[in-house]
């Protein structure tokens, strides 16, 4: 019989992993695997399980738990020879992860999605030479507003309104003057926010639609930039346009690159998968093509 870990973090959504918990065993027992659970405690437990699952040889790892949970699962995987497959059970706040690889966020239904799915393979992106994300690496003030902002005034607000109900919060932060190395050229200007992402869908406020052409494991990031605005007028301005899938502008620039690295005049605080990711005067991120294969169901990936 296969083996897989069920790797579970119980403060993620809160709690909620205990409902249909049967449902969602019974389902890795129908597909032939042989189920061990294992709980995190505190930050650093997720890689530490996985990595000592794929060196034990498991044939799948599931994690139950949001973004950064999902994060921190594939940063034990990289550490890795061997990695066993990869399935997911979203229980987070905004699920970005879950929403670009399409997949419910029923824990039954993505229970089914992890036993029964197939293997996909995605890319992994590499922070500084030793952390990584699987989605986002950013900096900035609508990371802030995005992850900072309660789920119940998400809910109830709206994407766009909750957005601008942050903007109070926006034109307090500082710009950051930053040089951008990438594959094709430099740039240097002020910026209010970056994201170097692997995904179609950021904080739960920035969707990147199909018609941009979005691949998760195509070997390249696509990197959204955002000059500092004039007045609070161009910001909204700023903010309409993201939300319209807008990013060529005269404040905002989509580029595509395998390696991006960033100088900074003064230390800039980084969110890796919705996580703190740390203050640093020099960022790179590299593309990891392919490194890791996780279970998805192909037919319902957006």
């Amino acid at each position: 019989m296969k083996k897989l870990l069920l790797l579970v973090n119980p403060n993620a959504g809160k709690g909620g992993f205990r409902n249909g918990l049967g449902e969602v065993l019974l389902h890795f027992h129908r597909a032939g695997y042989r189920t061990t659970v294992a709980f995190t405690d505190k930050h650093g437990d997720a890689p530490r399980l996985a990595a000592e699952a794929a060196a034990e040889k498991y044939d799948r790892i599931v994690c139950v738990g949001g973004d950064g949970t999902l994060g921190e699962t594939v940063s034990g995987l990289m550490s890795a020879e061997y990695r066993p497959e990869l399935g997911y059970i979203p229980m987070g706040t905004t699920n970005d992860s879950a929403n670009t690889l399409g997949i419910r966020h029923d824990p039954v239904s993505a229970a089914n999605t992890a036993a029964n799915g197939e293997p996909m393979l995605l890319d992994v992106g590499r922070f500084n030479g030793e952390r990584f994300f699987t989605y986002v690496a950013a900096y900035g003030a609508f990371t802030e507003v995005s992850y900072q902002t309660p789920q119940d005034q998400k809910n109830a607000l709206g994407r766009l309104a909750y957005f601008l109900d942050g903007l109070g919060r926006l034109t307090n932060l500082t710009h950051r003057w930053t040089r951008v190395e990438y594959d094709d050229g430099v740039l240097e200007d002020d910026f209010i926010f970056c994201a170097v992402t692997n995904a179609r869908s950021v904080a739960g406020v920035i969707h990147l639609k199909d018609d941009l052409g979005v691949s998760l494991n195509d070997g390249l990031f696509e990197v959204i930039l955002i000059r500092t605005p004039e007045s609070v007028l161009q910001l909204g301005t700023i903010v309409t346009d993201v939300l319209a899938n807008k990013f060529e502008s005269e404040y905002v620039t989509l580029l595509r690159s395998r390696k991006i690295r960033f100088l900074f005049r003064d230390p800039v605080s980084w969110t890796l998968d919705g996580e703190d990711g740390g203050v640093h005067r020099e960022v790179l991120c590299e593309n990891m093509h392919q490194a890791i294969r996780i279970v998805v169901n192909k037919n319902a990936i957006g």
